[in-house]
């Protein structure tokens, strides 16, 4: 891909513009450029108020900023196991912020915070309940007896 023209060039021939050296067609000779692109740089100037190039900046701007990520550290330093549905429950509600599941996901990963995906159910993981064979064992199936084992 071709590299663009760095910014003295545009500022030069802009410059030699604004001084009243010539008009747009007759300064894009001088300076070796096309008129079309001349013309275009004089456009972006009276648009972005700059003779320099603006930066592109590819891709979907984030609606979380900065404040709002400070918001959500300090939600965990208060609340360290909210799930990700609080999380996005409390964007929408004080900050009215509406983003998908995946996106906090993505926002809890760029913070390096730990997160839950659901609430914990009733009892799990208290100890209260006493771990069966099959659990142990790390199969899905109950432990069955041998057919030599049943009555006949």
């Amino acid at each position: 891909m071709a590299r663009p023209y760095e910014d003295d060039l545009r500022r030069k021939i802009l410059e030699a513009h604004d001084r009243g050296e010539g008009p747009l067609p007759q300064l894009a000779k001088v300076f070796g450029v096309s008129v079309a692109w001349a013309w275009k740089i004089s456009a972006a100037r009276k648009r972005t108020g700059q003779a320099e190039r603006v930066r592109h900046a590819p891709g979907r701007k984030r609606k979380v900023d900065e404040a709002a990520e400070l918001e959500v550290l300090i939600w965990f330093e208060e609340q360290p196991d909210l799930t990700i549905d609080e999380v996005r429950a409390r964007l929408a509600e004080r900050l009215q912020i509406s983003v998908a599941r995946s996106a906090v996901g993505r926002l809890l990963d760029r913070l390096q915070l730990h997160r839950k995906n659901r609430l914990p159910r009733a009892g799990a993981g208290d100890g209260s309940e006493p771990e069966t064979a099959h659990r142990a064992s790390g199969t899905d199936q109950p432990d069955r007896p041998d057919a030599a084992d049943l009555p006949r």
